[in-house]
């Protein structure tokens, strides 16, 4: 694996943990995700379940945990199920994890080959009353109409066992992904270390007349060294007017002289994710108007991360953020204080130049799972992300950073990241 292997200790908690919140008598099925194809025989590659990471810390397709806590033979417990190698996968793929190897990563003793799954459930399915499935439950989830293994899996189990009851795995593992223990924390930070440096980097490099992908080059080059496991999501790379969609991320347009460039990217390490957003001139200085803009949104991004503490409500949260941004853009002329005070408060003015959310959980997800309707607590990991967007100007500006929520506040796990106008202009002045 790319990244120092994590503690067996870290899935042995979450597991007892989620255990603890099971129904009596009942058994859990997670497992993993599938490998995704494109054309003929070649793959987009594999991305792991992150509820089956968070439980064993195996990072290989074909894998299912079987949790059974209330088991009446103590072997029945925890079972991993693993894919079994031969000499053709390791002549083509390579080696697949053994036995003994899955159990030193997970912690789970009793490890089986996935190809005797079934024969081994059913050993134990008629004595639990009810089964713990996962599926992908997620507010901003679209549906494509692809099946998934979890999909499949709950097909399977329902068509094999009828009368059990059946839960929602993922009700408890949003409920304790949300808050991060300090080894999750750690390679959080070491994920956030390895962007702090990749964004220097990018600093350094940008020129003008450079298209966006080869700034996009330049962070995969510093990910990749850094022994980063990948992108956290693909990267937006947006100069001049582009940076005002919001999700842009064709990366194909000539960053020009005059231009501000947003560039929102994130690492994932240890299966563990940054996501940060910084922006910058092309020519290495700002603009009276860019530094205008970028002033008002680092404004907001240094007030509003203050609201980021215990007891606070996310949708407070967000209702006074949407006040610091409007108040910014009334002075940069942008909106007229009468009309913002006689305003339809169901469609408020702010909107055309702010039209986001501007903080979310962060961890094994970039958008992390959890409910937002739960107060902020220590532990919890989430973004700030401010911004204002001005199509007619053609300039976007969105600054972001990561936040642990602690029992005095919050620390700032991007701190070191630059983003004083002075010290990114410093930066690009050296290169």
């Amino acid at each position: 694996m790319r990244y120092n292997q994590i503690p067996k200790s870290l899935f042995i908690k979450n597991r007892s943990n989620f255990t603890a919140k099971m129904k009596a008598n009942s058994l859990a099925i997670l497992t993993s995700n599938d490998v995704k194809h494109n054309n003929a025989d070649d793959v987009m590659g594999f991305t792991q379940n992150n509820d089956l990471f968070y439980l064993c810390g195996i990072d290989q397709e074909e894998s299912i945990l079987v949790l059974y806590p209330d088991a009446y033979r103590k072997e029945n417990r925890e079972i991993l199920f693993i894919k079994e190698t031969n000499e053709q996968i390791k002549i083509w793929d390579g080696d697949k994890l053994t036995q003994e190897q899955a159990t030193d990563i997970s912690g789970v003793s009793r490890v089986e080959w996935v190809h005797d799954f079934e024969k081994i459930l059913q050993l134990m399915a008629f004595e639990a009353d009810g089964m713990y499935l996962g599926h992908n439950e997620h507010i901003k989830r679209v549906t494509f109409n692809q099946q998934t293994q979890q999909d499949r899996m709950i097909a399977w189990c329902k068509e094999k066992y009828p009368l059990h009851d059946y839960y929602r795995a993922a009700k408890i593992t949003r409920d304790l992904r949300l808050v991060k223990s300090k080894e999750e924390i750690d390679f959080m930070q070491q994920a956030a270390d390895i962007s702090v440096v990749s964004f220097k980097r990018v600093l350094k490099a940008c020129k003008p007349n450079m298209k966006e992908f080869e700034l996009e080059a330049e962070l995969t080059y510093n990910l990749v060294k850094s022994g980063a496991t990948r992108h956290a999501f693909k990267p937006i790379v947006a100069s001049g007017k582009n940076a005002c969609a919001l999700h842009y991320n064709t990366n194909d347009g000539i960053c020009k002289t005059g231009d501000m460039i947003l560039l929102d990217f994130g690492v994932c390490y240890a299966n563990y994710n940054s996501d940060t957003t910084r922006c910058f001139p092309v020519s290495g200085t700002f603009s009276k108007r860019q530094k205008e803009v970028y002033s008002s949104v680092l404004y907001c991004l240094k007030e509003g991360s203050k609201l980021l503490k215990p007891g606070v409500l996310p949708s407070e949260y967000e209702t006074q953020m949407a006040k610091l941004v409007e108040t910014e853009l009334i002075k940069l002329g942008l909106l007229d204080a009468q009309a913002v005070a006689n305003q339809n408060p169901d469609k408020p003015l702010y909107k055309k130049y702010f039209m986001h959310g501007t903080a979310h959980h962060i961890g094994l997800d970039v958008h992390d799972v959890g409910l937002y309707s739960r107060v902020l607590e220590p532990g919890m990991v989430l973004t700030c992300e401010p911004g204002i967007y001005i199509p007619e100007e053609g300039i976007g500006c969105r600054l972001e950073n990561d936040y642990l929520i602690t029992k005095d506040g919050n620390f700032n796990l991007t701190e070191a990241m630059p983003i004083e106008i002075e010290e990114i202009e410093a930066l690009m002045k050296t290169s």
